[in-house]
């Protein structure tokens, strides 16, 4: 059984700033990948930030330059900081962690809300 459990959503400012953080545990075989998605109301799902095994990262291009993800392989953490938010940045965030072997797995989300 895996399980990641995030943290960190939360209401703010637009121009604030939250840190969102997740951690992998249980019966999960070395990661891959790990990254950030987010869906708004009627909206699909949409990639953030995903970072690699190597460190390697890419993000989506509303993010780029305000967002920063980051990993912790020893503790299977992975974390996104979010600095200067907009209104519409305002979405459920959802960790996704990629094994090398066997389905990936997702959180169970975490609201973000930015005021104007």
């Amino acid at each position: 059984q895996v399980q990641l459990v995030e943290s960190g959503g939360g209401l703010v400012q637009a121009g604030g700033s939250l840190r969102l953080s997740c951690e992998a545990s249980g019966s999960i075989s070395s990661i891959r990948t790990m990254g950030w998605y987010r869906q708004a109301p009627g909206q699909q799902r949409d990639l953030v930030a995903r970072i690699t095994w190597d460190g390697s990262t890419n993000y989506a291009d509303s993010v780029k330059g305000r967002f920063t993800i980051s990993r912790d392989s020893a503790k299977n953490t992975v974390s996104l900081q979010m600095n200067s938010l907009k209104p519409e940045d305002t979405a459920v965030y959802y960790c996704k962690v990629s094994p090398w072997a066997g389905p990936a797995y997702w959180g169970q989300g975490t609201q973000v809300t930015v005021s104007s």
